[in-house]
């Protein structure tokens, strides 16, 4: 028997209208009235020390089940690419590879797309499914497309569920004139934000990033060592330095996404060497850069055409003397040449990406 799990709903919209997450009451009455289990179908993983442990709707305790349908936090649903909870009876290792977003990320977008009854909705990227059932309430399950690839076909607001590199000029011209984009941008661990962006008739759209985001890309990167051969990278390296800028500076929001705008396409991870120190990595192809915390301090060991982390050197620099503006100070303007980020008053906080 499927149990009622309306009370279950009405706390998380309080936790949420606590947290100051949910603020519209027509939103507030979706969350009330959508079941999320559903969307945890077949099942999820959850941290079991170094494993994951799988739980299932058929084989979970029904108590936990409809906690962790409720619970204000993003859920793994799977590992290493391919491996699902239903899969597996006992914990396993792995690197997860999907997961759902967090109810309070989810509402908080919606919340800042702006979208109302009778509102067209393009929605890029269902994932799950609950954004798109909280859409549904919302604004008419008549009025909401997922994925739609009719050029056209356009529509009154735009919402990405997924982390992306840059919003594609195609999202624009997808859009009515006056219309609002809604994605997250930036794939880094810490560096991304939630840009807000009005389509104009020219089929340009500008606007600027509204507030943290902890939607995950459509699938994350892996750690991994430099590509190649690790031998053949040591010796083409340039000597090690001291950094001139400590790379947990990465770990903030602000400097991460700044730093991410400078290589929109680098690969960024952090892991823990054989001694137990941060090792901060950052690789383009044909270029790396690795800043790990040894005797000396943070060393910076780099090679390739770009020495990446001088780069970092200057962003992290630039922001510091600018006064560390947070986040939402980054403006955007989007056309169907390039994409152009800054900061007013910083000219060297300025990115400008071709469109691909």
């Amino acid at each position: 028997m499927t149990p009622d799990t309306a009370a279950a709903r009405r706390t998380l919209a309080d936790r949420l209208e606590a947290d100051g997450a949910l603020t519209s009451p027509a939103l507030r009455a979706a969350v009330e009235a959508v079941p999320r289990e559903p969307f945890l179908r077949p099942g999820v993983f959850v941290p079991a020390g170094r494993r994951w442990r799988p739980v299932t709707e058929r084989g979970a305790d029904p108590a936990e089940w409809v906690e962790l349908a409720h619970c204000n936090r993003s859920l793994v649903t799977q590992l290493n690419g391919q491996l699902a909870a239903d899969q597996v009876s006992a914990p396993v290792r792995g690197f997860p590879t999907a997961s759902t977003t967090a109810p309070a990320a989810t509402v908080r977008m919606i919340d800042a797309l702006g979208a109302e009854d009778g509102h067209t909705v393009l929605e890029i990227g269902a994932g799950a499914g609950y954004s798109t059932a909280l859409l549904h309430h919302l604004v008419g399950e008549r009025n909401v497309t997922t994925a739609e690839g009719d050029p056209e076909v356009t529509h009154d607001r735009v919402i990405a569920t997924h982390a992306v590199r840059r919003i594609p000029h195609a999202w624009v011209r997808r859009t009515r004139p006056g219309g609002a984009i809604l994605a997250t941008v930036g794939t880094w661990p810490e560096g991304a934000g939630l840009a807000r962006v009005t389509v104009h008739a020219d089929g340009t759209a500008d606007g600027r990033i509204i507030g943290r985001s902890a939607l995950p890309p459509v699938r994350p990167d892996r750690p991994a060592p430099p590509v190649g051969n690790l031998t053949a990278w040591a010796a083409a390296a340039e000597p090690k330095r001291l950094a001139h800028a400590s790379p947990t500076l990465l770990n903030e929001p602000t400097p991460a996404l700044l730093t991410q705008l400078s290589f929109p396409d680098a690969k960024f991870t952090v892991s823990i060497g054989e001694d137990l120190e941060s090792i901060y990595c950052l690789s383009t192809p044909g270029s790396v850069a690795e800043v790990a915390d040894d005797t000396y301090g943070w060393t910076v060991h780099q090679s390739g055409p770009v020495a990446l982390w001088d780069e970092v050197e200057r962003v992290l620099t630039a922001w510091q003397e600018a006064g560390r503006p947070d986040l939402t100070a980054v403006r955007l303007r989007i056309t169907d040449r390039a994409t152009h980020y800054w900061v007013d008053g910083h000219p060297a906080l300025r990115w400008d990406h071709a469109t691909v």
